[in-house]
């Protein structure tokens, strides 16, 4: 770099002479000026920081958008309200207990050398009660991580839909965002976590500490382990087997919203992976996650519609959505340290995961309307493997790396990044299914966690929520004071194949009725096919 010398600049102003005193004059202010220069690009930086960290919570905070909306179009039209409510109160209650205790528990601090908890954060600054932490970013970085935090908690609302009692949603929300949630992310995000490869000065656990760049584990997998032992302890909606413990579909209302609500999902995952840099100067990472991201999405719904159709089924909507899930969530964790070839073959291998997954659970008798234990909880737990066996040495090191043999097996790496990674798949999976499955066995114990059968029948909206979410006609009928229509209506169950032979209405349906007119009764008649789960 060559620089031009303005003489007249370093002379003497009075004289106009070229002296050694006017040039050394000129070298001080223009050090004071690179100086005033150098402090305001710091400070713009700091400033981009905080824009990409509140880009990143805006967008991460529209997947709230999109679960509601796969959600509500995923679960029969009877419950629409209920479960709309629940996605509401996960942002509201969310905001509110993250405020109070669950970013204390998970980020707490500052700390001395010898108070660091590895296990979880000190707990101070409760309701941002210390003035002295909130410099800098903080109030971005609050933000951001609540966002993560309110996604932890709505995936349980889907394993829970239309048969959980509102009072248990208000405590298991307020549990998991308060307690189960911020202490997984102060193993792994912390800078006192025994996971996490932030902790300073020195790492507790091997390797490069444990790479979950956006939380394919601890928040999918952390919310997934909820899910599944909410679904295990409610037990299945009345009429999801029959006697032989065959599989009786129960379809959503509304493929319109679950597939809108899945493409703001995919578009709120652009905040949840490349903002999770957190600062703008790794951009050139940002940029590749975002490709990671999307092959994986793209390949996690091909795949899974393919399996779909060689299968013997049609192609179907479902399938690709929920394809398109696994495929993100299996490579949140590996996004920024895979190369892009990569990414495409972790969303084919998520997709079969789910898939199995989401079969095996039915199999077993588990109910899980929205597939949440398959797509966050499995799929989470892929993602968090494919790190310790696809991750590549040089895009390791780039975005975490000190440890330089700590990248993927088939890359050439020692092994011991996969050994991490399993041990934290290990611990997470333990710490959230093991807390959930207290948290729901005490809720199950006190009668709290499950609707009444006949509400459960008539549908949720109706008995606990002041009427249908849908005020238009249904087959001419009109609607009552109770939002209920004006007519005999039947228990809600899927259409009949073409080919299948229909029996009376009575005998497809278990006897069960019940008048929306005025004060509803139900009829419950002992017929082949209605199962009454145990949890009534």
């Amino acid at each position: 770099m060559s620089y031009v010398f303005d003489k007249g600049l370093m002379a003497d102003q009075t004289t106009g002479e070229l002296t050694l005193e006017s040039v050394a004059k000129y070298a001080q202010e223009t050090a004071i000026l690179a100086k005033a220069s150098e402090e305001h690009m710091n400070e713009m930086q700091d400033w981009l920081d905080i824009l990409w960290l509140l880009l990143g919570s805006y967008l991460v905070f529209f997947m709230q958008a999109g679960f509601a909306l796969l959600e509500a179009g995923s679960v029969r039209s009877k419950n629409t309200k209920n479960i709309l409510l629940k996605n509401v109160l996960d942002a509201c209650l969310g905001a509110a207990v993250w405020w109070l205790i669950g970013y204390p528990f998970a980020f707490g601090g500052p700390y001395e050398q010898d108070d660091r908890n590895p296990f979880i954060g000190a707990g101070t600054n409760f309701a941002m009660a210390d003035r002295a932490q909130a410099s800098g970013s903080f109030y971005a970085t609050w933000m951001f991580q609540w966002a993560f935090a309110a996604t932890a908690g709505t995936i349980v609302s889907g394993a829970v839909a239309e048969r959980c009692d509102f009072r248990a949603y208000l405590v298991y929300t307020c549990i998991i965002t308060g307690i189960i949630y911020p202490v997984v992310a102060h193993w792994g995000w912390s800078s006192e976590g025994w996971l996490s490869p932030f902790r300073e000065p020195s790492r507790i656990i091997g390797g490069n500490g444990l790479i979950d760049f956006g939380g394919s584990a601890i928040v999918h997998m952390g919310g997934g382990g909820a899910a599944l032992m909410a679904s295990i302890f409610l037990g299945p909606r009345l009429g999801r087997f029959d006697v032989n413990g065959d599989v009786v579909d129960m379809p959503g209302h509304s493929t319109v919203l679950a597939a809108l609500g899945t493409f703001i999902l995919w578009f709120g995952w652009y905040g949840f992976n490349p903002c999770s840099t957190l600062a703008i100067k790794y951009m050139n990472i940002a940029q590749r996650v975002a490709v990671t991201t999307t092959l994986s999405a793209a390949a996690g719904g091909s795949t899974c519609l393919g399996i779909h159709v060689a299968l013997g089924n049609p192609p179907d909507v479902s399938p690709a959505l929920n394809g398109i899930l696994a495929g993100l969530v299996g490579i949140t964790a590996a996004c920024p340290v895979v190369q892009p070839w990569v990414s495409y073959v972790i969303g084919m291998i998520a997709a079969p995961i789910y898939m199995f997954s989401s079969h095996a659970l039915k199999k077993l008798r588990i109910d899980d309307p929205l597939d949440a234990a398959p797509v966050h909880f499995c799929c989470g737990a892929w993602g968090l493997i494919s790190v310790g066996l696809f991750a590549d040495k040089e895009l390791t090191a780039s975005a975490y790396g000190t440890y330089m043999d700590g990248y993927g097996v088939f890359m050439g790496g020692d092994g011991v990044q996969l050994g991490v990674q399993l041990v934290a798949l290990v611990a997470i999976a333990s710490w959230s299914c093991g807390t959930s499955a207290i948290l729901f066995a005490i809720l199950k114990h006190y009668k709290i966690l499950r609707v009444d059968l006949e509400d459960e029948i008539k549908g949720l909206d109706l008995t606990h929520h002041g009427g249908s979410a849908y005020t238009f006609a249904v087959n001419g009928g009109s609607f009552n004071k109770h939002g209920g229509p004006n007519f005999v209506h039947q228990l809600q169950q899927p259409d009949f194949r073409p080919d299948q032979k229909r029996s009376s209405m009575s005998e497809e349906l278990g006897a069960v009725q019940y008048m929306t007119n005025g004060a509803a009764t139900v009829q419950l008649a002992a017929a082949p096919g209605l199962v009454v789960p145990d949890a009534f």
